[in-house]
């Protein structure tokens, strides 16, 4: 069972941003690949420190998220910061991504699904993409369960590259990376931690 959104909200009350307003870092890594006009989703997108980034890179982006008081924090970053992005509030187990509509997906750390519902949504994302999209993707390794510095307790919500590798057999994998760093990412990520990397590009034909 993935938490409901009222778990969402009562983790994302009060004015300070859980995960903190400043990007990803391997999402910044990968800054290059974002080209102005781009139509991006944002998977996920919390308070809004990953989809307001992108949009300061020029970039379309749809920021979706299932707690209204998440989006509502994500809107006065995006103001804060001086851009434009589209939000949409939904559950991500029942939200049709569409087929074909994105230039690239974006999913930093959305581990709060076991195996079965995790494998339609990885399945929905690749289906999203346009041919060519780029799939970038983050998370917490196995290993993270011996940090307990953020991410789900539940090892089966965790990754591992032959997962990922499995899941995405039909992309073209650009990078997949293994390491441990520490991270700062407001309260709730902060301290060493165990993770994964993944850019992937959907073929142009299939």
């Amino acid at each position: 069972m993935h938490a409901p959104i009222e778990h969402w909200n009562e983790r994302y009350q009060g004015d300070d941003y859980l995960f903190g307003t400043e990007p990803n870092v391997f999402l910044v890594s990968q800054q290059q690949r974002f080209v102005p006009g781009m139509q991006v989703l944002s998977v996920a997108d919390g308070e809004g420190r990953n989809g307001v980034w992108l949009a300061q890179q020029g970039v379309e982006v749809l920021a979706v998220e299932g707690s209204p008081r998440a989006i509502d924090k994500a809107r006065r970053l995006a103001a804060e910061r001086g851009v434009s992005l589209r939000h949409e509030q939904a559950d991500l187990l029942a939200w049709d991504m569409g087929v074909e509509h994105f230039d690239a997906v974006v999913a930093i750390f959305i581990q709060f699904v076991g195996p079965e519902q995790r494998a339609r949504m990885f399945a929905n994302m690749q289906q999203a993409l346009k041919p060519g999209g780029l799939l970038l993707l983050e998370g917490y390794r196995v290993e993270q369960l011996a940090y307990g510095t953020g991410g789900p307790r539940d090892p089966d919500n965790l990754y591992t590259a032959e997962l990922l590798r499995e899941a995405f057999a039909g992309l073209e994998i650009l990078h997949l990376t293994e390491y441990d760093t520490p991270i700062e990412e407001g309260s709730g990520h902060c301290g060493m931690s165990a993770l994964i990397d993944l850019v992937a590009r959907k073929p142009l034909t299939t």
